[in-house]
């Protein structure tokens, strides 16, 4: 029996939400969003401590659903686990995932000549291939439930990052590629999956406030040159229900984003140098 023919609509399962790296920064703000609209949540993240705590919060304070799965994204056997709770399409009692949220992601920086061959595996692991690697465990099922007649928005929310708009990343060249992989990679899907009635948002947001950009923070950056990640995950869920392939969240990046398409290259590469 094929896919489409097992799965029908879902009407006794709650709207449910996946979210990776969800015990910090933007992944804990998408799921207390997504929880506050009265979704299930199965929260994934490396460390159990945060992610139970995280889990006990959402019950205790939107009386919602939440299973977590306690996961390293940079190996095969955490994403195997992920893959394989994205796989269920309601037929063994566990709810489909109407909603994916690829957010966990590491940002190792450096000059690529001095950079740990381990550090870059890990990261391209984590910010590209466990990307890759979830939203094709949950799109066949999500596919499968709009053909058997599922009324509810279902896909996928990639968080990228504006790193990646840069054409010229000195000292952040593999961070930068990895992103500029995901967000033209999530275009792509977006096309083929529109007409069979599933949404793929790539959300690209500047620096925001979290463990990840403590550095960045400590170099005293002016306050507009970060965005609230309440407002990279408003944005990002308004324009994946809307359909909407990509978001920048900020004027300041979107501005910023515009002027990077107008310089020409050789600009840009001389601005590099003066930067590296």
């Amino acid at each position: 029996m094929s896919a489409a023919d097992s799965t029908s609509p879902t009407p006794d399962h709650p709207r449910t939400a996946l979210v990776t790296g969800a015990s910090g920064g933007i992944g804990e703000e998408f799921a207390r969003r997504i929880a506050q609209r009265g979704h299930a949540l199965v929260v994934v993240a490396r460390r159990r401590e945060l992610l139970e705590e995280l889990a006990v919060d959402l019950r205790e304070r939107y009386g919602t659903v939440v299973e977590t799965i306690v996961a390293d994204l940079g190996t095969p056997e955490g994403v195997a686990s992920v893959t394989e709770r994205l796989s269920a399409d309601g037929s063994d009692g566990r709810a489909p995932i109407d909603l994916l949220v690829n957010n966990a992601g590491r940002g190792d920086g450096g000059t690529f000549a001095a950079q740990d061959t381990a550090a870059i595996d890990a990261m391209l692991d984590i910010n590209v291939r466990a990307v890759l690697h979830l939203t094709r465990a949950v799109l066949p099922v999500q596919i499968a439930r709009r053909a058997a007649g599922e009324q509810r928005t279902l896909g996928v929310v990639n968080v990228s990052s504006m790193a990646g708009e840069i054409p010229v990343n000195p000292g952040g060249s593999v961070y930068g590629a990895g992103k500029k992989f995901i967000a033209l990679w999530g275009e792509s899907v977006a096309a083929e999956v529109r007409g069979q009635g599933v949404h793929v948002t790539t959300v690209l947001p500047g620096f925001v406030r979290t463990d990840m950009t403590r550095k960045v923070q400590a170099q005293g950056l002016p306050e507009f040159a970060f965005v609230p990640k309440e407002h990279v995950v408003r944005d990002a869920l308004t324009a994946w229900s809307a359909g909407r392939p990509t978001v920048i969240s900020g004027p300041q990046y979107q501005v910023a984003r515009g002027a990077l398409r107008l310089l020409p290259r050789f600009v840009m590469r001389a601005l590099a140098r003066r930067m590296a």
